[in-house]
């Protein structure tokens, strides 16, 4: 018995950049987890990070945001 820790996107299942060969007429189990990819958990939580100290630095600056931003030429 062998078992595979990967995830699936676009339909292809990746694991840790090797190419799985699954040999014909064999009995599989394939379990889907509730939780996405750890490296997903990851750039997520780097985004989750990024918006935070984005809005913390907005909340704490006294400048008043205008409604209407003029655009540069």
């Amino acid at each position: 018995m062998q078992a595979y820790e990967g995830y699936f996107e676009n339909g292809q299942f990746y694991t840790a950049g090797r190419i799985i060969n699954i040999p014909e007429r064999k009995r599989v189990f394939l379990t889907v987890l509730e939780e996405p990819p750890k490296a997903v958990q990851a750039i997520e939580s780097e985004h989750a990070k990024a918006w935070r100290e984005f809005f913390d630095a907005v909340n704490a600056n006294d400048e008043e945001i205008p409604e209407i931003i003029p655009m540069s030429e």
